[in-house]
């Protein structure tokens, strides 16, 4: 063995030197340091655990507008760009108005058509409801004066009567004497001037009895007529009869005006509506986003024109576990940060707890029947709605971006 220095053997024979008392001290303060440190978190972990749920599975969600249009026409202008911010009201894109400006003019030309003929049939019906009661008045006078003319009428074929068989007896009597007197005349037991005497005689019985049958032809004739005139006048008294009738009619005719009016103006009204369409306004305040249309195009009813995202009416839509939902009601606080906005906080509360999880809702349900289950931690939606809408006055928050949220479940 090789042989130690004097040294060497000093130090291994000088005992340790005992700790410094300050250096215990110091040992001790930061064990106790960390076991407080250890605590402390724990107690805050088990706090906020038991207090507040928080996920950062959520993401901001908002309505998106499809814009399109509400008639067919020609684009003659477009407005707006790809991600513009436009207030609600803005005009957003214009078609063609030519053609529906003429529909309008039409449908002006036949609204006034339609309340003329309205006027004309309701101002009638008081002209017909007045003529109907003098009308009725005179066909019964007309009537009346009928059958008078009648009885006339038929006195007069009776004195017509008597008349012919009165110029019939006076010319049987002057033929016979005529007869009687020739024999006479021709043995001059009478004169020549007796024998004319019955001649003329009998020759002015014999025009007598034809002027007589004349008259009796005329009064049979008049006869004829005056009933003739009767059946005329009762005519006319049924048909003012029917006064009423006809009074009703022209109400009828006057209330299918006034629908013709009304449908007119349904027609003017449409035609008004269908030239504002012209015009394709932002019905909302956003970004107009997959703008599709441009100059030129032609566009139909139903078609999608551009995207617009509406910034006023955003709210959250948070994925929580539903081991986290034990507790979790409508109405409860809620705080979040944007991951775009670093640190900025926001308020909120719970308006919605969904009704269903994501996985039941997807487009195509997980099916357990078939023997391969695992079972796996489902998620529910839960809407989270800005307590003042006024923080995204600056319309910072955006549908899609990344949140998380913290839900305050016990107080």
């Amino acid at each position: 063995m090789a042989e130690q220095n004097p040294e060497q053997q000093n130090k291994l024979q000088e005992p340790e030197s005992p700790e410094n008392p300050r250096q215990k001290s110091r040992r001790r303060f930061v064990i106790i340091l960390v076991v407080a440190i250890v605590v402390v978190g724990a107690l805050l972990f088990w706090w906020h655990s038991t207090y507040y749920e928080d996920t950062d599975d959520a993401q901001i969600n908002g309505h998106l507008i499809q814009i399109s249009s509400r008639i067919n026409g020609h684009v003659i202008k477009v407005n707006v760009e790809e991600n513009q911010f436009v207030e609600a009201g803005t005009v957003l894109a214009e078609i063609d108005p030519k053609d529906f400006e003429t529909a309008v003019q039409q449908d002006e030309a036949n609204l006034e058509a339609a309340e003329a003929n309205y006027e004309g049939a309701r101002v009638n019906i008081p002209v017909i409801h007045t003529n109907t009661g003098s009308n009725l008045a005179s066909a019964n006078a007309d009537v009346s004066s009928a059958q008078s003319g009648i009885a006339q009428a038929e006195q007069q074929l009776e004195a017509a009567q008597a008349q012919v068989a009165q110029a019939e007896a006076n010319a049987t009597k002057s033929q016979l004497d005529l007869d009687r007197y020739t024999p006479l005349v021709q043995r001059d037991i009478i004169s020549k001037q007796q024998y004319d005497s019955a001649v003329a005689a009998a020759l002015g019985n014999k025009a007598a009895v034809s002027q007589a049958q004349a008259n009796l032809m005329a009064a049979r004739a008049n006869v004829r007529m005056m009933h003739d005139k009767l059946l005329q006048a009762r005519s006319q008294y049924k048909y003012a009869q029917t006064g009423p009738q006809q009074v009703a009619m022209q109400k009828a005719k006057a209330d299918q005006a006034a629908a013709q009016v009304e449908q007119a103006r349904a027609a003017l009204a449409q035609a008004k509506l269908n030239l504002s369409y012209t015009k394709i306004v932002a019905p909302v305040t956003g970004i107009v986003t997959t703008k599709s249309v441009e100059v030129g195009q032609n566009v139909s009813i139903g078609q999608n024109m551009m995207t617009l995202v509406s910034l006023d009416d955003v709210w959250i839509t948070a994925n929580f576990k539903e081991t986290q939902l034990e507790h979790m009601r409508a109405g409860q606080a809620v705080t979040f940060t944007v991951d775009a906005y670093g640190g900025r906080k926001y308020d909120g509360k719970v308006t919605q707890i969904g009704g269903a999880t994501g996985s039941v809702l997807s487009l195509f349900p997980p099916e357990n029947a078939t023997g391969n289950y695992v079972k796996v931690v489902q998620r529910i939606p839960v809407r989270i709605d800005l307590t003042n809408t006024n923080e995204n006055s600056d319309h910072l928050l955006r549908p899609g971006m990344s949140v998380e949220p913290k839900v305050r479940v016990k107080r």
